[in-house]
């Protein structure tokens, strides 16, 4: 059966994060490969709805229409996005860490969507999200209630599923590949003989300049570990060289410039002070050997261009991605850093070590996670389209 002509995507793009756009270009892509869509005849709900119109080649509307508080936000943004849902044959919401409210209006939105299909009789599916953290009696109802509005759940680990039925969800809840292992890679991809060339990602941990809550001593404490983890690493591997880069771009490239001023191997490290888009991003991790990655589509990205990652836990589900794919030695909880400062050294040898074998085992985690990916719209195909 064909699928429906005219479907919206919402989430959180449009917010010059990477991470999400890699999502967004994922499902496009499954949409176009799976289902033949025309890009023109998909909706994007969008922070910056020009940009991602233009970026795109999509039909983009606002993802919320500030008014007043929050109550009159979402009222104003129920009233004219829903003539525009309404015409929809398919909503998707998704994917992204976006059920949750930790910045106290990520549930109250993302419901909001939901309604809105149950009003305009349009089928929702909830797609490769992730869950948590869920803090609030009230988030728990909404994500509840979103979940139950929806035809089809699906998340991108199981942690996240355990979390939606820890408050009450009941629905069928499916784990699915993130979308983004969807964005194009680029091929013959070759490595060096062995592990020269380090690509590292950083994120705004506790900064007043990003982060909801600001503790400099905790930034302090991260960046002092990074630093000194590096140094180890490059000090037993003289040939090594760091290259910073940036999935959230200005705000984490700052953070890897106050790294590399702790730094003692400065002269050994680049910062590659540029926006990367997410095709960007795979070429720029092709030319790595490994990849220590903060933000997680830092990590995604990584495995989509066949390159070895280890992973610093600054949210549950760094872990919860490393330990769904087998990796979990490979990540370190972020507070843990300045302790353990030779937890990158450890593990870079190791990987050098059986360098050939790491190589194929992470080319074939990357294969099967898109494979996983795809899932997504199988799930689709069977449970909304063909019913």
């Amino acid at each position: 059966m064909d699928m429906p002509m005219k479907i919206g995507i919402v989430g959180n793009y449009g917010n010059n994060n990477n991470g999400d756009e890699a999502i967004l270009l994922g499902i496009l892509v499954q949409l176009e490969t799976y289902y033949k869509v025309k890009r023109s005849d998909i909706t994007v709900f969008s922070n910056q709805p020009e940009q991602t119109k233009t970026r795109y080649g999509v039909e983009a509307n606002p993802l919320y229409y500030k008014k007043g508080n929050k109550y009159q936000t979402l009222l104003t943004t129920m009233s004219k996005n829903y003539p525009v849902v309404r015409k929809l044959d398919l909503l998707i919401i998704g994917g992204g860490g976006i059920l949750m409210d930790l910045y106290g209006t990520e549930a109250f939105l993302f419901g909001m969507y939901g309604w809105l299909g149950k009003l305009g009789r349009t089928p929702v599916a909830i797609y490769g999200v992730g869950a948590g953290p869920i803090l609030t009696k009230q988030g728990s109802i909404v994500l509840k209630s979103l979940a139950h509005l929806a035809k089809l759940v699906t998340v991108r680990d199981g942690e996240s599923e355990r979390l939606l039925q820890s408050i009450g969800v009941t629905s069928p809840i499916h784990v699915i590949g993130d979308p983004a292992f969807y964005v194009p890679k680029p091929e013959n991809v070759q490595k060096n003989e062995r592990p020269l060339q380090i690509g590292v990602t950083a994120v705004p941990y506790y900064h007043g300049s990003y982060w909801p809550e600001e503790k400099l001593e905790l930034y302090e404490d991260y960046i002092e570990g990074m630093a000194r983890n590096l140094d180890e690493l490059l000090d037993k591997h003289p040939d090594a060289q760091i290259n910073f880069f940036a999935t959230k771009y200005p705000q984490d490239l700052e953070v890897t410039k106050d790294i590399k001023q702790r730094m003692k191997a400065q002269d050994r490290c680049y910062v590659h002070d540029q926006e990367l888009l997410p095709e960007d991003i795979v070429a720029f991790t092709a030319k790595q050997d490994v990849v220590i990655g903060t933000r997680l589509h830092s990590l995604i990205l990584s495995l989509v261009s066949g390159t070895p990652v280890m992973a610093i836990g600054y949210h549950h589900k760094v872990k919860d991605f490393m330990d769904m794919i087998g990796y979990g030695e490979n990540a370190i909880a972020i507070e843990e850093l300045n302790k353990q400062t030779v937890f990158f050294e450890e593990r870079f040898a190791k990987m050098e070590q059986n360098w050939s074998k790491e190589l194929h085992a992470f080319q074939a985690t990357g294969e099967d996670l898109r494979e996983r990916a795809i899932m997504g719209m199988r799930l689709i195909d069977t449970t909304i389209v063909k019913k």
